[in-house]
């Protein structure tokens, strides 16, 4: 079993939010507004909306998707922008165009805009995040998986959503920290093939213990 100099230290982490005054009642001007609001207010309502549903899985992965769903009634919608993938984009401006290219399709096919008659209107926010230290090391895939079972839940988000789109990194930190600092690829490509915006926290943590195990089952025993 390998040893790493370096230690990986898990970090976990809150949300510090902002209101941003901006609302919507219809579908055109959540789209208008999605053109104007800053990038970090299309973060908050797609990526951390994770963190704020970090045990149930929900069937609108997202806030626009779930409002047009269950705010406005429009379920063609908000299927549409259910099974829009953040972690395919690079960028959050990409993401955004994306967004408002899917609702102005789906409005030039209305005769009518859609809007809310008894529900709520979409509230615009964005959020800092903010690293909360654990305490919590490890150096060896042993020490990983058991620290990994035991964090909250907020440091599953940190270490894979956070590291990547508030840092700019291309990887998450935990997938990085067994390719170069354990010198596992394979274990650390396993990683990365893990879809981390389909499902809960939760159910994340259980894919990368469930990897962990499969590598540690097969060391020999002492």
């Amino acid at each position: 079993m390998y040893t790493a100099e370096r230690p990986f230290v898990f970090m976990e982490c809150s949300e510090l939010r902002e209101i941003l005054g901006e609302e919507a009642e219809d579908e055109r001007r959540l789209a208008e507004l999605l053109e104007s609001v800053p990038l970090d207010s299309i973060y908050f309502h797609t990526h951390s909306y994770l963190l704020r549903h970090s045990y149930v899985e929900r069937p609108y992965p997202n806030d626009f998707a779930q409002w047009v769903a269950m705010e406005v009634r429009d379920h063609v919608l908000g299927e549409r922008l259910a099974v829009v993938d953040p972690f395919e984009f690079s960028e959050l401006e990409a993401l955004r165009g994306e967004l408002i290219s899917i609702i102005d399709d789906h409005l030039s096919r209305m005769p009518i805009v859609p809007r809310v008659i008894f529900g709520e209107p979409f509230h615009f926010n964005k959020s800092r995040i903010l690293q909360v230290p654990t305490g919590i090391a490890a150096k060896t895939l042993q020490e990983f998986r058991n620290a990994l079972g035991e964090v909250e839940v907020s440091a599953i988000y940190f270490h894979v959503f956070e590291s990547r789109h508030r840092l700019h990194q291309d990887d998450s930190d935990f997938a990085t920290w067994i390719d170069k600092c354990l010198g596992m690829p394979d274990l650390a490509n396993r990683f990365r093939s893990i879809n981390p915006y389909l499902g809960s926290l939760e159910r994340l943590r259980s894919a990368l213990l469930t990897a962990c195990d499969d590598v540690l089952s097969r060391e020999p025993q002492t």
